[in-house]
């Protein structure tokens, strides 16, 4: 299908409710739907189920439940490195460099506002002004949790309702602001590089995104959702400690401020990555 016909069909079609029911099918336990979806699925993407828990596809209780499965002990190393920032995820640099005059690269002339992605509050976004970013696409054959680049403690989640569009290349060459106009999950966190957001990103037929704090997070209400975790209890988590996770498949953003960190110079876009290896480090202090 033509690019640029696959992105504007998008604008038209029934986003939310086509969302909807594919959620509802995914998360359906009727063997006679899942099993024959999932076995076509895991032929068609040829997903590698050698590295997950549980081998055998139709083991699982509804498809969402293999599309977030977990691994094996050991499948995916932590760098460690104690100055390294590992991928959050499985699937491949999108892009990543430089935060500039506000504005972060999306493709081929496309860009978007970072404070528009964080939500929306000028505050909120002002430590990353000038600083770095990276965008990492999961793939439908991809493992599909969310892990910490770094330890850090949660301060901040903001739920921004948004469209639902498809974010692989084709979309993303042709919708302007595509990652701060689909809707997303903002986690904000306090590390030893500073303020770091990480940034889950709905998508088409997306039928939520939960978090290990908070569970089901994705839909809500059509209205930005904002929860302080200042004077919560503590929500710590590890350098490679899951966060969240999809289902169904989507993008995760990774922002730091300005002179904190760089990438590894072998990431450009289209890169392969997987979750724990090495995307940056931290700078010395």
């Amino acid at each position: 299908m033509n690019p640029k016909f696959f992105a504007n069909l998008q604008y038209v079609i029934p986003q939310h409710a086509l969302s909807r029911a594919a959620g509802w099918l995914a998360d359906t336990s009727i063997s006679w739907i899942k099993d024959p979806f999932t076995r076509w699925f895991v032929e068609r993407y040829q997903v590698d189920m050698s590295e997950a828990l549980e081998e055998n596809p139709c083991r699982y209780a509804s498809f969402n439940d293999f599309f977030t499965r977990a691994l094996k002990p050991g499948a995916r190393p932590i760098d460690t490195d104690t100055l390294s920032i590992v991928s959050p995820a499985d699937g491949a640099i999108s892009q990543l460099g430089d935060i500039e005059l506000g504005r972060v690269f999306q493709a081929k002339g496309q860009d978007y506002s970072l404070t528009e992605l964080l939500g929306g509050d000028p505050e909120a976004a002002a430590p990353f002004m000038g600083g770095k970013f990276a965008t990492v696409y999961l793939s439908p054959k991809d493992y599909h949790r969310v892990h910490m680049p770094l330890a850090g403690k949660l301060t901040q989640m903001v739920h921004v309702p948004g469209d639902l569009f498809s974010v692989n290349e084709a979309t993303a060459d042709n919708v302007p602001r595509l990652f701060a106009r689909n809707e997303r999950l903002v986690c904000f966190f306090e590390t030893d590089a500073g303020p770091m957001a990480l940034v889950l990103v709905g998508a088409m037929i997306v039928a939520s995104i939960e978090t290990v704090w908070a569970g089901q997070i994705t839909p809500y209400r059509r209205e930005v959702k904002r929860t302080n975790y200042d004077t919560m209890p503590d929500v710590q988590l590890q350098k490679g400690e899951e966060m969240g996770r999809f289902k169904l498949g989507s993008t995760a953003i990774v922002v730091f401020g300005p002179d904190v960190m760089t990438w590894d110079q072998s990431y450009r876009a289209g890169t392969a990555t997987v979750m724990g290896q090495k995307l940056g480090e931290m700078l010395e202090r």
